[in-house]
This record gives structure tokens, sequence and C-alpha cells, in this order.
């Protein structure tokens, strides 16, 4: 359990690295004379679809990363006590797929909470 908990402080590391290194790109202003509302408004949507990318992604990833966790270690304890316990096979492999299935929707509501906020807002 220590070395999962490390490779997931390794990995949100990384990850918040990698953001860190992203921001610049996000704090592009626009020329000194440039006043024009126009250009104003196209670059405020050009930040928001960027944005929205950018949150849509991490949203998912994290969706996809804590469900298929979730998934290996429910896997990897359903046949640790099938093994200990093979008269339970089927109770075990049953109560597996049930919580697999509650994993795997959760991360299909993730997947449409992040196309809402791709196409509606």
């Amino acid at each position: 359990m220590k070395k999962l908990l490390k490779k997931i402080f390794v990995l949100s590391g990384v990850l918040a690295l990698a953001l860190t290194l992203a921001i610049p790109v996000l704090a592009d202003s626009p020329a000194a004379g440039e006043a024009d509302p126009a250009a104003v408004s196209e670059t405020q949507e050009d930040n928001t679809l960027g944005l929205k990318a950018i949150a849509s992604g991490i949203a998912i990833g994290i969706a996809a990363g804590g469900g298929a966790i979730g998934m290996g270690l429910a896997t990897a304890k359903s046949a640790e006590g099938i093994s200990r316990q093979p008269e339970a096979e089927n109770k075990i492999r049953t109560m597996m797929m049930l919580g697999l299935v509650f994993i795997e929707t959760a991360i299909i509501y993730a997947l449409l909470v992040v196309i809402l906020i791709i196409f509606v807002l």
C-alpha cells in the first residue's frame, strides 16, 4: 500500500509541475496599442475555450485514473478473497462485478459532465 501511495504522490507531483509550467502559456496579454473591442472579446472567447479544454482534460483524467485504481484494487482483493475461500467464489465475483459497475458509472458521469462543460458552457 505504501508503494501505491508513493506512486500516487509522485504522479500528482508530476501533474502539478506540468500544470505549473503550462500557466505562462495562458498569460498572453494583448499588444500595447490594441484597443479594438471585437479583438478583446475574441481573445476572451479563445481563453475560455482553452480553459474549458484544460478543465475537461483534468476532470476526465482524474476520473479515469481514480476509477482505474479502484478497479485494480477491487479485482486484486476479490482474487485474494477467492483464493482464501474458493467455496465463496460466486458471491465474491458477484459483489466484485457490482462494485465495478458502480465505479464505471461514476466515470461515465464524469464524462457526461465534461461533455456538458465543452458544449454547453
